[in-house]
């Protein structure tokens, strides 16, 4: 039989299987546009949303552009464009809006700690840090402020300022490119304007976590020592979770989400990571390259734990260590 038969009879059957008359073309849906290249090389695309979560981000958007246009050369107004359009995943798109709102405000330090952040989020680091040392130098001597949330807690309470939030992401920027010594100073720097239970243990993981992988284990304990049980968290309980399996309060066996869905997946990226980590430091790498694998198995590449684990498995650090 001819390849032409042998693929004429494949396409009956499959219009067969599929419904549809012979000779018409399956419609094949228009992948979502590159948004980044992950650190091992592989395509990534806007993540999928529920559509009734789709449709809030989008109105949430459209809102935040009819603000804009009311208010032309309003900061405020193009910040809330930017993040609106990257909590759809449209990253590209919202370093375009954060790019040109500097082009209008050069000497805003808001629009260089976003636009730094969705750098993060395309594995863009090296302009990531650019960004946030830029925004270093703009709020240096100047009062710290509290950032509004994009996406509200439980209680609609902030935990973040400006300033924790630009050192926040200048170390991660740096200890996502292995570079631990340079991770550090900017980590203390954070935990100097970390002010509330939240950002405290955020910043402290990290902080730890640096530590260990620098082989200062004597500094790290003194990171562990205000951690409390019934530190009074908001959001940041993955965080807590870990910092109390640190001290030994918590066995390791008890921090993974164990239901499905986008927070068990983020939960599992954060925890993931960090139990990972703790492995990793702890001599025990075949554990470590499992949990990692496990993040980057859950798909949320936009997670800050989902984007260490996979520097790490990049690395090759389970190898090596």
């Amino acid at each position: 039989m001819s390849r032409a038969s042998v693929a004429s009879i494949a396409a009956l059957t499959l219009a067969a299987c599929s419904g549809r008359p012979a000779g018409e073309r399956a419609i094949t849906p228009t992948p979502a546009p590159v948004e980044a290249i992950s650190l091992r090389g592989d395509t990534l695309r806007a993540p999928a949303l529920s559509p009734q979560l789709r449709a809030t981000y989008e109105r949430q958007l459209a809102d935040a552009r009819a603000a804009a246009a009311r208010r032309p050369g309003d900061v405020d107004a193009a910040i809330w464009v930017g993040r609106r359009t990257a909590y759809l995943g449209r990253y590209r798109e919202a370093i375009d809006v954060f790019t040109r709102a500097i082009a209008e405000h050069p000497d805003d330090a808001r629009l260089y700690r976003h636009r730094g952040h969705r750098y993060i989020t395309v594995r863009e680091l090296d302009r990531a840090i650019a960004d946030f040392e830029t925004a270093v130098k703009l709020t240096a001597g100047k009062p710290d402020e509290v950032e509004p949330d994009g996406l509200p807690n439980a209680r609609n309470v902030p935990t973040s300022t400006l300033q924790s939030n630009i050192w926040y992401h200048l170390a991660l920027a740096h200890y996502l490119k292995g570079d631990f010594e340079r991770a550090l100073p900017a980590y203390r720097e954070a935990m100097a304007v970390s002010t509330n239970p939240d950002m405290e243990v955020a910043t402290a993981h990290w902080l730890y976590m640096t530590l260990r992988r620098l082989g200062r284990a004597e500094e790290s304990a003194a990171v562990l020592a205000p951690i409390r049980p019934d530190m009074d968290i908001i959001e940041n309980g993955s965080y807590h979770r870990l910092l109390l399996l640190y001290k030994g309060l918590l066995p390791p066996d008890s921090l993974l989400a164990q239901q499905p869905g986008v927070d068990a997946a983020l939960d599992d990226a954060t925890v993931g990571y960090g139990l990972g980590n703790w492995h990793l430091y702890n001599g025990r790498p075949a554990e470590a390259e499992a949990l990692f694998r496990r993040v980057l198995a859950g798909g949320q590449w936009g997670a800050f734990g989902y984007i260490a684990a996979e520097a790490e498995v990049s690395r090759g650090v389970t190898r090596k260590e």
